[in-house]
């Protein structure tokens, strides 16, 4: 009974279908397309219409409806649409996919993807790469000669080396810094070495924390910066000697160092080229990112840029200031202490920097520069 019932209703659909079909009108002769809303109806001989390709959205939704694909052209091709949004406050939200560009390292495609390509391909895996030789090159320099020592006892007689104002410029700077480097690396690097061992919800807190004292150590370290290149830059000026010193290495790699004046051509070099440039580099491209450079509209490309000059110049700063942080606290026996309390002994500045201490001697340069003289400081002015 169940198996007729079920042929009946068969039979009736068939019979309904057929009626249908004989009763819809058919295109007229030489028509193409679809000429009818109803999606049901869509053929495949619709793209065979002139300037198929050509059709806006609104003339595709004739003759394929639901077919959105010029709209999507134009999106992927980076033409801004319309949106209700004020242009002060969302200068680019009618444009969902920016434009094609292609940057040092990226295929011709979208800026976004170009940027993604620069960033994965070349800055994380060479950045990191750039780090880790020169942490290595560190390591195997201090397994072959240690902590420099003095060669001579010390006399117990002090030379101010660093004023009160030199030094707090130097560990305001030095501070922001190391908070600077350490949740960069975190943000760039994390996810390979500190992903893995403490999981996604820890990594997520410990990034959000240190995303935004980066931020805030960001203007720390600029106003820092230009204290300390102030403070410095007099005794970093290029002397005759330097030459020498650099022709010969410093004579780190002998039993005694090249004569030089208050800072040698390698600390010159790292002032002139790691805090004066690359400095100024990372903190003119920071401030774009923080958005605290007045007069720009911050719009994706412009930030994506800065983040690019802003990862370069940062890794060849910290690859410049990982040897300065050896040499300044277990590379040179006394140099820590210098920049803690502001005074060497005489023995200390005559082997390291021994044109800076004849001209103390010869009272060309005040062993004291600040009031009250420490005991035991060198009676010269």
């Amino acid at each position: 009974m169940k198996k007729a019932l079920a042929a009946v209703l068969l039979m009736a659909l068939g019979w309904g279908n057929l009626v249908l079909a004989q009763d819809k009108p058919t295109a007229p002769a030489g028509t193409s397309g679809i000429q009818s809303q109803n999606i049901m109806d869509v053929k495949p001989d619709a793209s065979l219409d002139p300037g198929y390709a050509q059709q806006t959205n609104a003339e595709r939704a004739k003759v394929q409806p639901g077919n959105n694909a010029p709209m999507w052209r134009q999106v992927g091709a980076g033409v801004t649409g319309y949106s209700s949004l004020p242009k002060s406050q969302a200068p680019e939200a009618g444009n969902l996919i920016q434009p094609f560009v292609q940057y040092p390292g990226s295929m011709f495609t979208n800026a976004g993807e170009a940027w993604r390509q620069v960033r994965n391909n070349w800055l994380i895996p060479y950045g990191g790469a750039l780090l880790l030789i020169v942490l290595g090159a560190i390591a195997l320099f201090y397994w072959r000669k240690g902590t420099l020592q003095l060669h001579g006892t010390e006399t117990g007689r002090k030379i101010e080396r660093f004023t009160p104002l030199e030094r707090s410029a130097h560990w305001a700077n030095a501070i922001a810094f190391i908070i600077l480097a350490v949740s960069g690396i975190v943000m760039a690097f994390g996810k390979f070495f500190l992903h893995p061992v403490i999981g996604g919800t820890l990594f997520g807190w410990l990034t959000y924390v240190l995303k935004n004292a980066h931020n805030f150590a960001g203007p720390v370290f600029a106003v820092s910066l230009v204290i300390v290149i102030i403070t410095f830059v007099r005794d970093n000026l290029p002397r005759k000697e330097d030459i020498t010193w650099l022709v010969k290495g410093g004579g780190l790699l002998g039993e005694h160092e090249i004569p030089s004046h208050r800072f040698n051509a390698g600390e010159k070099v790292l002032f002139w080229g790691g805090v004066f440039l690359l400095g100024l580099i990372v903190v003119g491209s920071g401030l774009v990112l923080d958005k605290l450079v007045p007069g720009l509209d911050y719009l994706r490309g412009d930030m994506q840029v800065a983040h690019m000059i802003h990862a370069v110049a940062t890794v060849l700063m910290m690859a410049m200031f990982m040897g300065h942080i050896y040499m300044g606290t277990i590379g040179m026996a006394g140099a820590y202490y210098a920049m803690k309390t502001g005074y060497v002994d005489e023995t200390w500045a005559r082997e390291h920097h021994e044109l800076w201490y004849d001209d103390i001697q010869a009272g060309k340069i005040p062993a004291q520069r600040s009031q009250p003289a420490a005991p035991g400081v060198t009676a010269k002015a």
